[in-house]
């Protein structure tokens, strides 16, 4: 099998040896190209060409989540074609990795790749659903190209957040969680529409929900993770299904303070409940959109700010080795 290695040299926990010891335990199975990302974009580029050169059949994701995102997109660059496309591999070198893990995969290289394989020599696979997001036709956004995402995307308070956190980083911090929390804080003191929203939600044959403060869209469970612990937005997301979206109403200190809790207390059995919480499970189509301009992320990629989001969700888009 033909395959190619996109590795990410800035990913956290990514370094020269860890490309070696991949590359080395890969290569006696695969006959495997090796690309090593110079700028944002550029794992993009190199799946988009994998993808159009037709030879290619497995593209390995070496990074976090903003690398796996980018490879998505360089391959469904024509739209979703999973018995065509090179399959999907993933060894985790993120800071948090939230896909991975979510696909089952442990979240240590090692491990990892004997996991991959594992998966390669029973020849296992699975096909799962993704998000899809674009400018909504006749909005002010409705220039912006469509783009996949694999687990999450966010509107609003928690786009916020990535960022500050993206800002932070730029000063030459390191990705930590404890990064993160400090960076939602700081968002809370300054966010502007904390006691009232300005996003509507609107799900075609159904009432719009108005004067949402935050808006998460959910393409699994967990939505992310604290250290080893794992956060749960929406449970009832699933790769095998549509899109789940969790809207919040009002985000007051007591409101944050309460579902902040829920949420570090959630399982797969339960997620945020309350007056203020809105939860919608499988929805195919939806649009997300606001008075004023918000921030905007995908996979934890903050992608500026936008007034309209228009959601879809797509299963079975894409193949993925675990």
């Amino acid at each position: 099998m033909r395959a190619l290695l996109v590795v990410n040299p800035k990913a956290t926990t990514t370094s020269t040896r860890t490309r070696d010891v991949l590359t080395h335990a890969l290569a006696s199975d695969l006959k495997l190209e090796v690309a090593t990302t110079e700028y944002r974009g550029h794992a993009r580029d190199l799946a988009r060409e994998a993808a159009a050169g037709g030879e290619v059949e497995l593209v390995i994701a070496l990074g976090g989540d903003g690398t796996v995102n980018e490879v998505v997109n360089g391959l469904l660059h024509a739209g979703p074609d999973p018995d065509r496309l090179p399959g999907v591999a993933v060894v985790p070198g993120g800071s948090t990795n939230v896909f991975a893990r979510a696909l089952g995969l442990p979240n240590d290289v090692v491990e990892a790749t004997g996991a991959l394989l594992d998966a390669l020599a029973a020849r296992r696979s699975r096909h799962i659903g993704l998000g899809l997001a674009a400018g909504t036709e006749g909005s002010d956004d409705s220039a912006v190209p469509g783009r996949w995402f694999t687990f999450c995307a966010g509107f609003g308070f928690d786009a916020g957040v990535v960022g500050r956190v993206e800002q932070a980083r730029e000063r030459g911090k390191r990705s930590t969680h404890a990064l993160y929390v400090r960076q939602a804080l700081r968002q809370f003191v300054g966010e502007p529409h904390r006691r009232r929203g300005t996003i509507t939600l609107s799900v075609p044959g159904q009432e719009p929900v108005h004067d949402l403060a935050l808006s998460i869209v959910c393409n699994t469970a967990p939505w992310t993770y604290l250290g080893n612990r794992p956060v749960y937005a929406a449970p009832q997301a699933s790769f095998d299904c549509a899109l789940d979206v969790l809207g919040l109403a009002r985000l007051s200190t007591g409101a944050v303070t309460r579902y902040g809790t829920q949420l570090l207390t959630s399982s797969p059995e339960r997620g945020l409940r309350g007056k203020h919480a809105v939860t919608l499970h499988d929805l195919t189509e939806f649009t997300l959109e606001s008075q004023a301009p918000l921030p905007f992320q995908m996979d934890g990629d903050h992608l500026g700010l936008r007034r309209s989001v228009t959601f879809t969700g797509v299963r079975r888009a894409l193949r993925v080795i675990v």
